[in-house]
């Protein structure tokens, strides 16, 4: 018992340094004006709005946030702005969640009898994985609620725990619609290869219910129009079920789209982190990582295929079962703890953009000083109009819109603040654009130049 305490004791502090780097990073990098409006100035928008009592519909995408992806978890998630209204919040429970994860990769690696060190090495080969830390930085997703839930789930089939494997599969199931694809691929694993009936026929039930309420009601009904992501699949049809029918009835609709080099080096760097491993004996809980990877293969959407960024986190726990699996066969090339942590470090260093910090991150340090400073000078509520990477520093209120080439404002009377850098204008606008905004609001008699240092600009509307 004392010895199973100290494991537990160990693996806890491996799990809170975690956390703590995880969050200091992301942090880290929202700090230097790296995050964006399109996703976190999205979501703290809307959790914020819930906190405050008021109908989330984010001005940044003009629509209910359930018109997004029938996210429901960011309700509960409101009840943490209502201690204090912070986009750390979102950060903080990024950063749990991934190394939570930590936990159940440990107790299904005992459960399949690996011994110590090596269950000890599976937490290491999970937490770093480059897809973890790169999807961490890149602001927040709920999706990443999911990775841990995803692997709790199959241990609790595994144990026969039905309760909790129902509610796993709940908060699953809230956190993107997509998901509930990956939750339909693991009820076919749990049915066909885990022999665990009820559990798949469970879960293959509520991913296909939930994904069908999503998509058919609930999106729908809150952004008048199908799931935004729908455009990535154009060339198979402009519906869910269009699209589901030609794939079934048209399979050649696709041939062209996934024999291709891109999609070969995503999986080669998907599979990079845990290739010494997969074995015939171990592969079959790859079933579950399926939907995910055939999503990302089929998108005419390079991000989907790219591992900065977190459209891939489904299909992980999916991996490291795998790895469990062939090693409790005895199978795989590297079986010692010291072989399993060194290949998984080395991945680590080549994959992880853990260097954005020392190049790519710094590119508007000259005029970090300068942003923070106009920032702290927007004391009220008021609307504002400002850059894609300031938005998610002001997105607590109702009316907040990005400066964009491609749709400039049809009135900049309608905000109260209107907040630009001329020097790092941000990926949707040019210096050229943000210059011109800056010489029509000197000459508008409805702003006044309130703050201006180092090519960064504030007006505020005149009372």
């Amino acid at each position: 018992m004392r010895k199973k305490l100290n494991q537990l004791g160990y693996l806890g502090w491996i799990i809170g340094v975690s956390a703590l780097i995880l969050f200091g990073c992301s942090s880290l990098r929202h700090e230097l004006f790296q995050s964006n409006a399109f996703d976190l100035g999205i979501f703290d928008q809307a959790v914020y709005l819930i906190s405050q009592g008021e109908p989330p519909i984010s001005s940044f995408i003009g629509f209910h946030i359930l018109g997004d992806h029938a996210t429901w978890i960011f309700y509960p998630l409101a009840l943490l702005y209502k201690i204090y209204p912070s986009v750390y919040w979102l950060f903080a429970v990024q950063a749990a969640a991934l190394a939570l994860g930590a936990l159940p990769t440990w107790y299904l690696a005992r459960q399949a009898g690996l011994k110590e060190n090596q269950a000890i090495a599976i937490v290491f080969v999970y937490l770093l994985q480059p897809l973890v830390f790169n999807a961490n930085l890149f602001d927040f997703h709920p999706e990443v609620i999911a990775v841990p839930l995803l692997l709790a789930a199959v241990l609790a089939a595994r144990l026969g725990q039905l309760g909790w494997f129902c509610l796993s599969i709940f908060v699953v199931l809230g956190s993107k619609e997509i998901v509930s694809l990956t939750v339909a691929g693991m009820g076919v694993w749990l049915l066909l290869f885990e022999k665990r009936r009820l559990y798949g026929a469970i879960a293959l039930g509520a991913g296909v219910a939930w994904f069908l309420i999503a998509t058919q009601v609930i999106i729908p009904f809150f952004n008048s129009a199908e799931a935004t992501a729908l455009v990535r699949y154009s060339y198979l049809g402009n519906s869910v079920l269009g699209i589901a029918k030609n794939i079934v009835f048209q399979p050649g609709l696709i041939l062209g789209k996934v024999f291709l080099w891109d999609n070969l080096e995503y999986l080669v760097l998907m599979l990079a982190p845990v290739i010494w491993w997969l074995s015939p004996p171990g592969i079959k809980p790859l079933v579950g990582a399926i939907p995910c990877l055939a999503l990302n293969i089929l998108a005419d959407y390079s991000p989907q295929k790219n591992l900065i960024f977190q459209y891939s986190l489904p299909a992980l726990p999916f991996l490291l079962l795998a790895v469990i699996s062939s090693l409790a066969a005895g199978r795989g090339l590297l079986q010692n703890k010291r072989a399993i942590i060194l290949w998984s470090l080395v991945v680590f260093l080549s994959l992880a953009k853990f260097t954005f910090f020392g190049g790519k991150y710094l590119k508007s340090i000259d005029t970090w000083q300068a942003t923070k400073q106009a920032i702290a000078q927007i004391q009220t509520q008021g609307s504002v109009y400002t850059t894609a990477q300031i938005s998610p520093h002001l997105s607590h209120r109702k009316l907040i819109t990005f400066t964009n080439n491609d749709s400039p404002p049809a009135d900049l009377n309608t905000y109260n603040y209107v907040l630009l850098n001329v020097r790092h204008p941000s990926w949707s606008n040019t210096q050229e654009f943000a210059a011109s905004l800056v010489n029509q609001l000197k000459n508008n008699q409805e702003f006044q130049l309130k703050y201006q240092r180092d090519e960064v600009y504030l007006f505020v509307k005149v009372p």
